[in-house]
């Protein structure tokens, strides 16, 4: 049987041990720590800014837009990469226009296609973006819509853009645009928008 004064210290001699027990298993013998990548991982493919002459043949014309734009980047939907190029990024942006006329925010998806990847390398591709956009411009009758505005039947529109780009580097890239917005018909006065102009992107 031991003695108190012998339970004591051994107590005290296995207190003593676990310090050291730690630093042990600081040194080597536990998984290092999660560390985060150099370079974060981001739900952010890419931002762009632009600009866009508004609707040239349309009341609204003589106005310029703004243009700013963020895609995400793609869900993995296949392991496959043939069917995974086909997924699109979603995509949120909105234009501001200068002269005081219709003003948009839109949601939806892009496209992206490299155009002769082999002869190109890759510098040259092609896009294509559908979805839906909020406006603040003139709705109902054309009757009751002020002059200089055109009048776009109901609110939201749907939206469809198409670019040509060119990649001057792994980062940025340059296109030429188009937009359209309009209703398809599904409400009365569908003037609809169409905006050209250009964009310059950031791809993380």
């Amino acid at each position: 049987m031991l003695s108190n004064s012998s339970r004591l210290l051994a107590s005290a001699l296995a207190l003593a041990a676990v310090p050291v027990q730690a630093a042990d298993l600081r040194g080597g013998t536990m998984p290092a720590a999660y560390a985060a990548p150099v370079k974060p991982m981001s739900i952010v493919s890419e931002v762009r800014i632009g600009g866009a002459v508004q609707d040239p043949g349309s009341a609204e014309h003589n106005t310029n837009n703004i243009n700013g734009e963020i895609l995400f980047a793609k869900p993995l939907v296949s392991l496959d990469p043939f069917w995974q190029a086909f997924v699109p990024r979603p995509t949120v942006g909105g234009s501001y226009n200068f002269g005081g006329r219709t003003s948009y925010a839109y949601i939806g998806a892009t496209w992206t296609v490299d155009l002769f990847p082999q002869t190109f390398n890759n510098i040259v591709f092609l896009e294509g973006f559908f979805g839906a956009g909020a406006h603040n411009g003139y709705t109902g009758p054309k009757s009751n819509t002020p002059f200089g505005f055109n009048s776009l039947g109901c609110n939201p529109l749907f939206r469809e853009a198409a670019a040509l780009g060119f990649r001057l580097s792994e980062h940025w890239s340059i296109m030429a645009t188009v937009e359209h917005m309009s209703n398809a018909g599904l409400c009365s006065n569908n003037r609809g928008l169409t905006n050209f102009g250009g964009k310059l992107g950031y791809t993380f």
